[in-house]
């Protein structure tokens, strides 16, 4: 019997532990407006392409139809903050080239999808965008993140619309906890065969959101198919984090996802406004 209530109380302390290690940061006072939408993978573009993805076309469609939006930001070679989603050009433009090797001028000169749209700066799209819908803004993971950190914080100082940011990489999480508190930050995450290329160490620490230890997020973004039954994330939930799915692609996903996330993150699918729905 003692050996017994001695592994109870040693299960205990681990699941003490862990919930010290994933807790949330306090997130601000105004934070709860972030909830109240569900928002449109890099804006509210359609599947043929006719409007592209991070497209201002794609933003406008969701700003119209009351969306939130997600979107990627990364650095121009020339230093610009500007909207795109890949490393490189080949699946959006068709051009074998990387984002960071480009300037702002030679990205404006590659159509999105064979379009008219093009590349936007992040500062357009937010004067597009003008606060009439929350956004999530995803730092991408670029060699010279802090420097990304850096411009895109001094950019969202200007902004006065509900916004927060979110990236994979810890550090840029770590970057805004440190010097921009104020602003809602969120961890990127995902089970650990969305990590493939990082040593095994690293997609523990990610997949079990132990991260948190140093960011201290207010939320986790989290890949909706490996969520269900992650126990870091009910610990994070029940101390006060808030939850993200993404990315939904189906109605049925979206109806799970809407009682087990306080939002979602979703493409090619109309979810029903929160707001219409009363929540």
């Amino acid at each position: 019997m003692e050996w017994l209530i001695g592994l109870g109380g040693a299960a205990l302390a681990l699941v003490v532990l862990y919930g010290i290690l994933v807790a949330p940061g306090r997130a601000p006072a105004d934070a709860g407006t972030l909830w109240r939408a569900n928002y449109a993978h890099r804006g509210l573009h359609s599947r043929d392409r006719t409007v592209p993805e991070n497209s201002l076309a794609a933003f406008s469609a969701a700003a119209d139809a009351g969306y939130g939006m997600e979107l990627d930001i990364q650095l121009s070679a020339d230093g610009q903050v500007v909207v795109f989603h890949d490393g490189d050009l080949r699946r959006v433009c068709g051009v074998d080239r990387r984002v960071d090797e480009c300037t702002l001028d030679e990205l404006r000169g590659y159509p999105l999808h064979g379009t008219q749209e093009r590349i936007p700066l992040f500062s357009e799209m937010l004067s597009l965008v003008d606060g009439r819908v929350p956004l999530i803004v995803e730092l991408k993971n670029v060699p010279d993140w802090k420097s990304l950190c850096e411009k895109a914080a001094a950019i969202l100082d200007r902004y006065e619309g509900p916004c927060c940011i979110e990236s994979f990489h810890p550090g840029i999480v770590a970057w805004f906890r440190r010097n921009r508190p104020g602003v809602v930050r969120g961890q990127l995450s995902a089970g650990m065969r969305s990590f493939r290329s990082l040593p095994p160490y690293q997609r523990l620490l990610l997949s079990q959101v132990l991260t948190n230890v140093s960011t201290r997020p207010h939320f986790v973004a989290y890949r909706h198919e490996d969520a269900r039954g992650h126990i870091g994330l009910r610990i994070f939930r029940l101390l006060g984090g808030r939850l993200v799915a993404w990315t939904v692609r189906s109605d049925a996903d979206a109806a799970y996802c809407d009682m087990r996330f306080d939002t979602m993150i979703f493409e090619f699918i109309s979810p029903p406004n929160k707001k219409e729905r009363g929540k």
